[in-house]
């Protein structure tokens, strides 16, 4: 188990006041299709969701369901079929392949599932990339926690070959947060990690929720995981099909075998 200290149960999602809280991101009758005719896939259907500044977002649902897609979608890397997707008030589908780079660059962090980290690079250089890509020096006292809390002090000179997976993970997550981006999305974060990494990783995050009002959405398919998160969204067959606030291991993993029966009955 990640976590030790005991928290509230699961209850269902309300919607907060109009106007008290900042939306970092926004997808409004999102789809995204792949395919044509008889191979035709519908990955995301009408999708629409917020993730509000300085909150900590869960994604679950069975493989399949969209899960990544969405933050694909929303984070710019893939490109829509339908709908919108916006970063703040800035809409994805408007900017040219320029901006949405720079946009990108500047306000959004990705932590992705396969790491995405270049060979060539030592740990610390794929660490600051981004920085040194848009000329920024790193606030140091910033990165150094970042490298401390994500277990890399010593390791700031390997390669990705010289590394493990869960290492390489590591290095991937500390790139995504080093640049202080205004939301940061992750693929499977704990994926490769133990479980004490991946309850150190899991704390951090939600340390830079509290503490620095950051936005996180992360997909994950473990319900200890997405109890360190304010609010969980489960999607099925490319839809939302329900929401959770304030959820435990437990309330998330009943409502996943909830699914999974009404799955194998339907």
């Amino acid at each position: 188990m990640y976590r030790t200290a005991a928290h509230s149960a699961g209850s269902p999602a309300a919607p907060a006041p109009a106007g008290t809280v900042a939306v970092a991101a926004r997808a409004t009758e999102l789809s995204k299709v792949y395919g044509r005719g008889e191979t035709q896939v519908t990955a995301l259907d009408r999708v629409s969701v917020e993730f509000r500044r300085g909150e900590f977002t869960a994604i679950m649902g069975p493989s399949g369901s969209g899960k990544s897609t969405l933050m694909h979608c929303m984070a710019g890397l893939d490109s829509i079929s339908s709908g919108s997707t916006r970063i703040g008030d800035v809409e994805l589908a408007a900017l040219g392949d320029k901006q949405l780079t720079q946009l990108r660059r500047d306000r959004i962090g990705f932590v992705f599932q396969a790491f995405n980290l270049l060979p060539t690079l030592t740990a610390l250089e794929n660490i600051t990339l981004p920085l040194d890509i848009a000329g920024r020096r790193p606030d140091r006292e910033w990165l150094e926690r970042v490298v401390s809390t994500v277990g890399l002090s010593g390791r700031l000179a390997h390669r990705p070959s010289q590394l493990s997976g869960g290492q390489q993970q590591r290095v991937a997550v500390a790139r995504a947060l080093t640049a202080k981006p205004e939301i940061v999305f992750a693929d499977e974060p704990t994926g490769n990690l133990d479980s004490r990494s991946g309850a150190e990783l899991l704390g951090f995050l939600r340390e830079s929720v509290r503490a620095m009002e950051q936005t996180v959405v992360m997909v994950t398919h473990d319900p200890v995981a997405a109890s360190y998160a304010d609010r969980v969204v489960f999607l099925a067959d490319g839809r939302i099909v329900d929401e959770m606030r304030r959820p435990t291991a437990d309330a998330v993993l009943d409502r996943m075998k909830a699914f999974d029966a009404k799955g194998r009955t339907s």
